[in-house]
């Protein structure tokens, strides 16, 4: 049994003095206050929880930066589609692992330590099925050995090019399964799993899954959680009206038992309607604030929604830009120039916002990924620790210290992760990161020859 000695330790939701954290079989066996570190114990400054990143695209952290070029005058999230799948077009398995595990470290490093893997490139660069329809699927659990990071896999069924059944482009032939060749690529998928990894699955969206195909999805996987992504863009949203007579979260609430383990992703052009109505429902709002800026997606309505009860978690989506403070950041940031205001996402009983948002989302992102969240007995030990040698620190208390990572600190903040029991990043480091990061350069390298 391995001990950590922290100075204070995020316990529920606050902090507690002197912990000492006993970690047996990868999981916290014991959580001990207010006592001496021992001569055995590893001594660090401040615990806090890991978070977890509810919803990602691996591959695309290889073209992160590539598509900020204006390539037409209402350049937009439909014209950096054409470009992603231009992208995807290139890349084999192995590229996918690379590339995947460039991205994880990163997460690592900034503090998630667990993944939504939204994943939907399934098939050879001609659309064929791999001999082992989840070799892609492999891959991604290739990158989480890598790495180390906890791992939800979420195998996305597209079988539309929009709503209505409408055939879907050549851009998306990597893609595209029946109902009957998603079920053997789940279970094909769920062999690659190891550790505490778990699955779900992930209809990608109402355009592209019809009503039939997505009942039938919810009885492959009746208990694991359910990511869609859901109303991020005003085409979207006219396209569903035009389809169905409603938006698509009214939808989904209406005919599709959205629940506490759905997790609808973005969800950013919320009617004032809907927003009581998700939030009634126990679903998290997956957010990628980063991504949603990038593709000039429109702004979440957090404060309506969190003052509905709403539950949300954060992902970083396109891999952009990958760090966990910069999300929550983002989140608030954005609420900020909507309102132009200031200390938005706060509340009377938590009003330092940064307490608050990090509260939530470890919340919600647990849920989200159908884990437990939070330091407590039994729980994974996942554990992210500050550098209070950093400046941002200088002089914190316990009431500013999340505010003061959040919004005030840049790289070197976090010093060491530990995932499920083992110590992952360390200095600020992954542990291997100069292996990953050559595979990675070497695999963009090639592609963009």
């Amino acid at each position: 049994m391995a001990s950590l000695w922290f100075e204070r330790a995020w316990i529920g939701n606050g902090w507690a003095r002197d912990v000492r954290l006993r970690i047996a079989e990868g999981r916290i066996a014991a959580i001990e206050t207010g006592v001496a570190a021992e001569a055995e114990d590893a001594r660090h400054r401040v615990a806090l929880p890991g978070l977890c990143n509810v919803h990602s695209h691996g591959f695309q952290r290889g073209m992160a930066g590539l598509s900020e070029r204006r390539s037409r005058p209402d350049d937009n999230f439909w014209s950096w589609r054409e470009i992603m799948y231009r992208f995807l077009d290139r890349l084999t398995p192995e590229d996918v692992a690379a590339i995947t595990a460039q991205a994880y470290a990163e997460m690592l490093e900034t503090g998630f330590t667990r993944v939504g893997e939204f994943h939907y490139l399934h098939h050879d660069p001609a659309g064929g099925r791999y001999a082992d329809p989840a070799e892609m699927a492999g891959a991604i659990a290739q990158a989480r050995a890598a790495t180390g990071i906890g791992l939800t896999l979420l195998p996305v069924f597209y079988a539309h090019g929009n709503f209505g059944a409408a055939p879907p482009s050549s851009g998306q032939r990597r893609f595209l399964s029946d109902v009957d060749g998603f079920a053997m690529l789940l279970d094909a998928a769920r062999s690659k799993l190891e550790g505490d990894a778990n699955i779900g699955v992930a209809p990608h969206s109402l355009r592209a899954v019809a009503p039939d195909e997505l009942a039938a999805l919810l009885e492959m996987s009746p208990t694991g959680p359910v990511h869609i992504h859901a109303a991020e863009q005003v085409k979207e949203v006219a396209d569903c009206v035009e389809w169905s007579g409603a938006r698509p979260v009214e939808w989904l609430i209406d005919h599709a038992g959205v629940d506490e383990r759905w997790c609808l992703i973005h969800s950013t052009h919320l009617a004032a309607h809907e927003v009581p109505r998700l939030a009634a429902s126990g679903a998290v709002a997956g957010l990628c604030p980063v991504t949603e800026a990038n593709l000039g997606d429109g702004i979440f309505p957090a404060v309506d929604y969190l003052a509905a009860g709403g539950r949300f978690g954060v992902g970083t989506d396109s891999n952009i830009l990958v760090d966990a403070a910069q999300e929550l950041r983002a989140l608030e940031y954005s609420q900020r120039l909507a309102q132009r205001a200031r200390a938005l996402l706060a509340g009377e009983a938590s009003p330092f916002v940064g307490a608050n948002l990090f509260a939530r989302a470890l919340e919600g992102g647990a849920q989200a990924l159908g884990v437990a969240a939070g330091l407590a007995v039994g729980h994974a030990a996942d554990i992210v620790s500050l550098n209070l040698d950093h400046p941002s620190f200088a002089g914190a208390d316990d009431a500013t210290l999340l505010d003061r990572w959040i919004f005030a600190a840049r790289a070197g903040a976090i010093d060491g992760v530990w995932r499920a029991g083992v110590q992952c990043v360390a200095q600020g480091r992954h542990v291997d990161a100069e292996a990953i990061g050559s595979a990675y350069r070497s695999c963009i390298a090639r592609l963009l020859a």
